[in-house]
């Protein structure tokens, strides 16, 4: 709450300077605050008096969506990204595909590996489960193995996070 909307009788006034000026009439600490030429701002309205202070609110709101935004440009998005795989895959193309999950790893982002089967594929799930393991051995200098592999419905899937 903001000036006039402050309807309280009495408030716990702080000025500008951050100095407690002590209990006032609203009506009071409207009149100083206008004298400043700022707002009064209600900052604690739970306590008794509620507690009021003279502040430029405008600027306050700049300042607070600038911390804001600071604060969101240092946080790191970590994203997850998938490779698919077959049962029936050639050693070449895990060497593509394991190139591409070291490529994601260095840039800081999860790799979701999954192998999917289709029909009767199904029958071969512990040759997919060497080709997870092989792959997450080749992978180990850049990342380790987050989550094991593990079946999901039709297919087999393990994450990969990055080496910290």
């Amino acid at each position: 709450m903001i000036n006039e909307q402050i309807r309280d009788k009495e408030v716990r006034l702080i000025d500008q300077e951050g100095e407690q000026v002590g209990i006032v009439s609203s009506k009071e600490a409207q009149r100083l605050a206008d004298e400043a030429k700022l707002d009064l701002v209600k900052i604690a309205p739970n306590a008794k008096p509620p507690v009021c202070r003279i502040m430029d609110y405008g600027k306050y709101r700049f300042d607070m969506a600038k911390k804001e935004k600071e604060a969101k440009k240092k946080q790191k998005v970590i994203d997850i990204k998938e490779l698919r795989l077959s049962p029936n895959i050639d050693t070449h193309d895990v060497q593509v595909k394991v190139k591409k999950a070291i490529e994601f790893l260095k840039d800081g982002d999860k790799v979701k590996v999954s192998i999917r089967f289709r029909g009767r594929e199904i029958g071969h799930s512990k040759t997919a489960v060497t080709i997870l393991e092989d792959f997450a051995s080749q992978i180990s200098e850049f990342g380790v193995v987050d989550k094991a592999p593990k079946m999901e419905a039709k297919s087999l899937v393990m994450f990969l996070a990055p080496k910290a």
